[in-house]
């Protein structure tokens, strides 16, 4: 009992700075909620459900263009399809008492943080360090939410939309870094806002919903660019 006690605190210290950043970008999401006309339960509840946001930020957005359920599944799907490989990966490093019920419990909480501080840990891991790990990152995402849809209430609707763009802010900077050194990363980038104009724009493409051109921008231009820029295997 002692040592799964010291695993879980160790878990939990680990995930400390993930929780502060999660803290910081979920209140962007929770004004942004607000701006659609979420009521602040329900911004919680997504959060709560949905712990990724580049998910949550598409999820707003479909919600936003009254998009439909099918709509809403096939973007969460797409969009987060990369957390079903993160959890292949991960179960290569899971100790011999990581039953079912623990594996079904531990996938909830795997986001690219957590994953990253995961496989970088060495040795294997228990049960009660992925816990700890992922509390204070699914509590500090919830409660970002909660305090940036509390604010969406009672700020003023200018100073509410103002920093619900915050939001965008974040995604430009997690996006520009790689896209500078990455060549492939930077061409998927600029096919995507590119084919999003497209589908805006073009009066042809009229019919096709917010939701569904989240999809088709995302797949066309990853699988166009996976064509062109291969990813190199290691050593070669």
């Amino acid at each position: 009992m002692q040592e799964k006690r010291h695993e879980f605190l160790r878990g939990a210290k680990d995930g400390i700075p993930i929780a502060l950043g999660y803290l910081v970008i979920s209140f962007g999401l929770g004004i942004s909620a607000k701006n659609i006309g979420l009521p602040v339960w329900a911004a919680v509840l997504m959060s709560v459900t949905n712990l990724t946001s580049a998910g949550e930020a598409a999820g707003i957005a479909v919600i936003a263009a009254s998009g439909s359920l099918v709509e809403m599944a096939l973007t969460q799907f797409v969009i987060n399809l990369r957390y079903a490989l993160m959890g292949l990966s991960l179960t290569q490093k899971l100790d011999g008492s990581y039953t079912l019920p623990h594996r079904l419990l531990t996938s909830y909480g795997i986001t690219d943080e957590v994953f990253a501080v995961s496989v970088s840990r060495p040795g294997k891991l228990s049960p009660p360090y992925m816990y700890g790990l992922i509390s204070l990152p699914v509590l500090g995402w919830t409660t970002g939410t909660l305090l940036g849809a509390a604010a969406g209430e009672l700020l003023p609707p200018l100073v509410g939309e103002a920093l619900g763009l915050a939001i965008y802010g974040m995604f430009i900077a997690i996006v520009l870094p790689p896209a500078k050194k990455d060549k492939g990363i930077c061409c998927c980038v600029v096919l995507s806002a590119l084919l999003s104009c497209c589908l805006r724009y073009i009066p042809v493409f009229s019919g096709i919903t917010q939701g569904f051109a989240i999809i088709l921008c995302a797949v066309i231009a990853s699988a166009l660019m996976a064509v062109l820029f291969p990813r190199k295997e290691e050593g070669q």
